[in-house]
């Protein structure tokens, strides 16, 4: 009897397992087949070599699923993982509790990883490359070095601003993988997914209509099915469908490109104030009460990538795209000059 409930437990802990919004496994990971390709050779190597997988560095837009890989890779090699973020570990001190608490062929995961202070940084290189480290004790007159062996881990880091890692530390990553942008393939699929795990029933074009306007980001495809979904049981029949997904993402201001109201209000304010451009992205931050780092880290990239915005040496620039989605005449000195 003892058995038969431990059985149901286990096949009750193995449903809601496979039923959490992040896949476990690489094979439950919707999208990025390149980088799972490459990461399933070399787990698969460092597995029957018995050794910790090489570092990775994880890059690429907020929302693209860097976290999740982290945990994906952890899971894939059957180890431990350690999480914390960048601004977390203030001083080395801080980094050396971290690594002391690792056993073999565990995974650190560090989050923002271009945060780091320079002096932790410096600290990270040794106990990357050779496994160890070495850490000053005692005050002014009695400090004394101390060398403290670690056990081999694998760190990965996860940065949506690649170009601000310094060189030395961007070179001891063994495995780069940069998350690119989603498909609307995928992210219907994982809209799907979600609304499953959800218990939301929806259709094919339901699906296909969020994924369209989700900025190739699944966070944000995931948040949209989210408030289709309340928009579906207080205003329709509780079904996500084509239509109710169109007048739900209407009145969140998500246009059909998938443009949110902060988008429309940079390519209008470059258009409106600046005939288009080029503008300073400071000014434009100014300008629309966002701060800079906001705008290049979340906006920029998406707005670029889709053809409504380009960089010049002498600044940003709204195309021809952007002012035929917006509704404005394009401008004969832009069209000369670009």
């Amino acid at each position: 009897m003892s058995g038969g409930l431990q059985a149901d437990d286990l096949e009750q802990d193995t449903s809601l397992l496979g039923r959490t919004l992040r896949p476990q496994y690489l094979s439950q990971y919707i999208g990025q087949d390149k980088i799972k390709e490459q990461l399933d050779i070399f787990v698969q190597a460092a597995k029957l070599r018995e050794e910790s997988l090489d570092h990775v560095l994880l890059f690429g837009p907020p929302g693209l699923g860097k976290t999740t890989m982290a945990f994906v890779i952890a899971n894939e090699l059957g180890v431990a993982m350690k999480q914390t973020s960048g601004p977390a570990i203030e001083k080395a001190g801080d980094l050396v509790a971290i690594l002391n608490e690792l056993e073999a062929g565990d995974v650190l995961f560090i989050d923002e990883i271009h945060r780091l202070p320079m002096s932790v940084e410096e600290v990270l290189y040794s106990a990357m490359e050779d496994f160890y480290i070495d850490i000053m004790i005692g005050g002014a007159d009695a400090s004394r070095s101390v060398h403290l062996e670690l056990p081999p881990f694998t760190l990965i880091g996860a940065t949506t601003r690649a170009g601000m890692l310094s060189n030395p530390l961007r070179a001891r990553f063994g495995i780069n993988a940069h998350m690119a942008y989603y498909d609307e393939a995928d992210l219907t699929e994982i809209v799907a997914r979600t609304a499953d795990i959800f218990e939301v029933e929806i259709t094919g074009d339901g699906a296909h209509e969020i994924a369209r306007r989700s900025r190739g980001t699944p966070r944000i495809a995931n948040r949209l099915l989210k408030r289709v979904r309340d928009f579906a049981q207080i205003k329709g029949t509780g079904v996500v469908d084509d239509g109710i997904t169109r007048q739900a993402l209407k009145m969140l201001g998500v246009d059909a490109s998938g443009l949110d109201y902060v988008d429309q209000k940079i390519l209008k304010t470059m258009i409106e104030m600046y005939q288009g451009g080029p503008v300073g992205l400071g000014t434009l931050a100014v300008n629309i009460s966002e701060e800079r780092d906001t705008l290049e880290d979340m906006y920029e990239p998406y707005l670029i990538q889709s053809g409504f915005l380009i960089r010049t040496r002498q600044g940003r620039c709204a195309t021809a795209k952007a002012y035929a989605h917006l509704g404005y005449d394009y401008p004969e000195h832009l069209s000369n000059g670009l």
